[in-house]
């Protein structure tokens, strides 16, 4: 797949999640909505994301939607998802993000879990749940993990859950990759080990992976599985809002 469709299908599928019919604004402009519904971002929150030099926002409100598109007009395509900047022209009270989201499809895939010990484990498994519980609230619901449709891809140590990996299914046949791994064992790829193994299955079973990643990290492991980064997403809630 080329990356001018990896560009397209990321398109098709963030503004499926916007909550109202609307198409990405033109290379190097936003284009604005009010989407009370938009699964861009948390409820009564800004979501924006941009896809290569073309940008998509979604608010909850009408007065909010004319605040950021007042803003947005003064700013590139790039300077909409820099935090700073935004602050300097918007009330942001809270901020999620930015994370950067990279694509894959079965050509470009670097496999990195051939010849390991990944095991395909139940999400009720155990010992994933005590891996989960150990990490803390805040690492463990940033994964994602306990949210995902697909098995659970785990390295152990021992008896110890040490890794894990899986997916949730999305819409336009996506799947979204969540990856944990213990604070005591990172450093040694077991991200890539893990990870790698979901992917193959979501790409076995027809879906296109999508990688979300705010941390560098964790990009670091999506490059080496073959992913091409394409955007980025952020969200934000703005003062004094009303929500109709």
């Amino acid at each position: 797949m080329t990356d001018d469709l990896l560009f397209m299908h990321a398109r098709e599928l963030w503004e499926d999640l916007a909550g109202t019919p609307v198409a990405f604004g033109p290379a190097g402009g936003a284009r604005v909505v009010v989407a009370p519904e938009s699964l861009l971002c948390p409820p009564a929150w800004t979501g924006i994301v941009r896809i290569g030099a073309t940008t998509l926002v979604t608010a909850p409100s009408v007065q909010a939607a004319r605040m950021v598109d007042d803003a947005a007009r003064k700013m590139t395509h790039e300077e909409v998802l820099d935090i700073a900047r935004l602050r300097a022209v918007l009330p942001v009270l809270e901020v999620l993000g930015p994370a950067s989201l990279f694509y894959l499809d079965r050509d470009g895939f670097l496999p990195a879990h051939e010849g390991t010990n990944v095991e395909q484990l139940p999400i009720g498994d155990g010992g994933l749940a005590r891996m989960l519980a150990l990490t803390g609230e805040a690492e463990a619901g940033e994964s994602g993990l306990e949210s995902i449709s697909s098995p659970s891809f785990c390295l152990r140590q021992g008896d110890e859950v040490v890794a894990a990996a899986g997916y949730q299914s999305w819409p336009r046949s996506v799947a979204h990759l969540s990856v944990l791994v213990a604070r005591h064992h990172r450093g040694r790829h077991l991200a890539r080990a893990v990870a790698s193994a979901a992917v193959a299955h979501a790409l076995d079973a027809g879906l296109r992976p999508q990688w979300r990643a705010r941390l560098l990290p964790s990009q670091r492991v999506a490059v080496a599985l073959g992913f091409h980064e394409v955007g980025a997403q952020l969200s934000v809630r703005l003062d004094d809002v009303p929500l109709a």
